[in-house]
C-alpha cells in the first residue's frame, strides 16, 4: 500500500507541475489576448463597470431578491466570491511570500489583472449559452459554451462535448478537495490551534482528538441546513456573511498595516524590488529565480481568484441579468475584490508588521508561512489577533465550501441530471467531514491538480470563442454607450433571445 501511495503521489507531483507549470502560461497568454483584442476593457471602461457593479449596489433591480428560480446580480458575486476568498488570500499569499519574497506580490496583481478579462469572457459566455433545466433553473458554465460554442463550430462537434465532459468531471474531483476536505482542514488545524481545550485534545481517535471530531460534526450540520436548501439558501447566506467578512478583514488589516505605517513605503518597494530580481538570500536559499518568484505569485494569485478555471461562471449564469456583459462586468470586480483589495491587504499587512525581514526573509520565532499572517495581528494583539484569523479563516474557508457545493452540484447535473444533485450533495458532505479528520495531504494534493485541470479545457473554450466575446462586447458598448439603436446579442439561442428582449 506504501508504495502504491508513493507511485500515486509520484504522478500526480508530474500532473500538478505540468498544469501548473505549462497550463500557467496558458491562462496569463488567454487573459492578455482578452484583454488586448477588447481594447484593455478593465482600464478603458474603469469608471463603467464600477458604476455598473458597486456604483449599483443599492438599486432593486443589481440586489433586490427575485421570485423566480434565478438569483440577483449580487447574490451571484457573493456566492462566486464565497467560493473564490477562502484560505489561499491568508495562507496562500503568506506562501507566496515565504517563498518568491515580496516580488510575489506583484506578479499576483498582474495575473489578477489578466484575470479580470478571462474572468469577464467567461461570464459573457455562461450568460449567452445558458439554457434552463426543467426545474425552471438557469444552467451555465464552461461546459455549456464548450458543448453548444467550441462544439458548433465546423468539426468540433465531439470535441466540444468531450470538453464538456472532461470539464465537468475535474470540477466534481476539485469540489470534494480543494471545495470540502482542504478547506475543512484548515479550519479545524487554525480553530484547534487558536482555541485551546485540552480536555478535548486529550482524547485522540488515532492521529486526530474528540475536538477535531466534535468541530467537524458542528460544521456538517450547519453545512447541511444551508447546502440542502439549495442555491437560493446558499445565495441568502452569503450576500449576508460574504460582505461583513471583507470588510472585517480589511478593517483589521488596515489596523495593523496603520500602525505600522512607516513601514508601507519600505513594503512597498520591495515588492517592486524584487519582482524581476530574486533576492540574493531569501529564506535562506541563494538565488531565488526570476522564473519561480513570476510562477510562484502567478499561481497563487490564480489560485486566490479561480480566474480562468471556469468555476465562478456556475454561479454567475443563475443570475436574473439580461445582458452578458453585465455580468461579465460583475467578474472583473470579482477578481479586483478577491486579489487587488484582500490579497494586497494580507501582503501589506505581512510586510509591514515585522513578522518578516524584507532583506533576508528571516521569519521571526515561531512563524512559518501557515501561520505567518496570524503571527502578524498577534504581534499586536496578542492571543486575540491569532483568534481572530482563526475566525476569519472559518469564515473564509467555510463560505468556499458553500460556493463549491454549487459549482460540483452543477457539473453533476450536466453528467447525470438535475433529479440526481441530492446524491452529489450527500457525497459533499462526507467530504466535508472527512476534512476534518484527514491528516495526509495527498488528498487536497490530488484536489489541487483536478483544480488546474479544470482551466485547461476551459481557456480552449474561451480562447476558440474570443471573437464572439468581442462581438457581444461591442454590440453592448455601441447600445449602451454609443446609444447606437442596433439588435442586442444576448443569446445563442433564438428562443431565449426573444424572451430575454422582452425583459430589457
Amino acid at each position: 500500500m506504501e508504495k502504491f501511495f508513493k507511485a500515486l503521489t509520484d504522478v500526480n507531483t508530474e500532473v500538478n507541475n505540468f498544469v501548473w507549470g505549462k497550463g500557467l502560461y496558458l491562462l496569463l497568454i488567454t487573459g492578455l489576448i482578452m484583454t488586448v483584442i477588447t481594447g484593455v476593457f478593465q482600464i478603458t471602461h474603469i469608471k463603467h463597470w464600477f458604476a455598473e457593479t458597486i456604483g449599483k449596489i443599492f438599486h432593486k433591480d443589481v440586489s433586490g431578491h427575485v421570485k423566480d428560480k434565478s438569483i440577483s446580480q449580487f447574490q451571484a458575486l457573493c456566492t462566486a466570491l464565497a467560493a473564490t476568498i477562502g484560505v489561499g488570500n491568508i495562507a496562500g499569499v503568506a506562501a507566496a511570500v515565504v517563498g518568491g519574497g515580496p516580488g510575489a506580490v506583484f506578479w499576483m496583481w498582474i495575473a489578477a489583472f489578466l484575470g479580470m478579462m478571462t474572468n469577464y469572457s467567461e461570464n459573457v459566455l455562461g450568460i449567452y449559452y445558458r439554457r434552463k433545466n426543467a426545474d425552471g433553473e438557469w444552467c451555465g458554465g464552461a461546459m455549456y459554451y464548450l458543448r453548444d460554442g467550441l462544439g458548433s463550430m465546423k468539426g468540433c462537434k465531439w470535441i466540444g462535448k468531450i470538453m464538456a465532459v472532461l470539464f465537468s468531471i475535474f470540477c466534481i474531483l476539485a469540489s470534494f478537495g480543494i471545495g470540502a476536505m482542504g478547506q475543512i482542514n484548515k479550519i479545524v488545524v487554525n480553530v484547534v490551534n487558536a482555541f485551546k481545550i485540552p480536555s478535548l485534545e486529550a482524547i485522540p481517535f488515532g492521529d486526530v482528538t474528540m475536538y477535531h471530531l466534535i468541530i467537524g460534526v458542528v460544521l456538517v450540520v450547519i453545512a447541511t441546513l444551508i447546502i440542502l436548501g439549495g442555491l437560493k439558501r446558499i445565495a441568502a447566506f452569503a450576500e449576508k456573511i460574504v460582505p461583513f467578512m471583507v470588510i472585517l478583514f480589511v478593517l483589521g488589516s488596515l489596523i495593523v498595516i496603520g500602525i505600522n505605517y512607516s513601514a508601507v513605503g519600505a513594503a512597498f518597494a520591495s515588492i517592486f524590488k524584487y519582482a524581476f530580481t530574486g533576492p540574493a538570500v531569501w529564506g535562506g536559499v541563494t538565488g531565488i529565480a526570476v522564473k519561480e518568484i513570476v510562477t510562484l505569485g502567478c499561481k497563487r494569485g490564480v489560485f486566490s481568484n479561480e480566474a480562468g478555471l471556469g468555476s465562478s461562471v456556475m454561479v454567475h449564469s443563475n443570475s436574473n441579468v439580461v445582458e452578458p456583459v453585465r455580468q461579465g462586468l460583475w467578474g472583473i470586480f470579482e477578481v479586483f475584490a478577491d486579489t487587488m483589495v484582500v490579497c494586497t491587504m494580507t501582503a501589506l499587512m505581512i510586510l509591514t508588521s515585522g513578522v518578516i525581514d524584507l532583506n533576508t526573509g528571516a521569519l521571526m520565532q515561531g512563524a512559518t508561512d501557515a501561520n505567518l499572517v496570524a503571527k502578524a495581528f498577534s504581534s499586536l494583539f496578542g492571543v486575540w489577533g491569532e483568534r481572530f484569523i482563526a475566525v476569519a479563516i472559518l469564515m473564509f474557508a467555510f463560505t468556499t465550501v458553500l460556493g463549491w457545493d454549487h459549482y460540483g452540484s452543477k457539473a453533476w447535473e450536466y453528467l447525470f441530471g438535475a433529479k440526481s444533485t441530492k446524491l452529489y450533495k450527500v457525497i459533499h458532505l462526507v467530504m466535508i467531514f472527512l476534512g476534518a479528520l484527514l491528516t495526509s495531504s495527498l488528498a487536497w494534493d490530488i484536489s489541487d491538480t483536478f483544480n488546474g485541470l479544470m482551466m485547461v479545457p476551459n481557456l480552449i473554450g474561451v480562447l476558440t470563442l474570443s471573437g464572439l466575446v468581442v462581438k457581444i462586447t461591442r454590440n453592448y458598448v455601441d447600445r449602451k454607450l454609443k446609444h447606437k439603436d442596433i439588435k442586442p446579442m444576448l443569446s445563442a439561442f433564438p428562443d431565449v433571445q426573444e424572451e430575454e428582449e422582452k425583459r430589457l
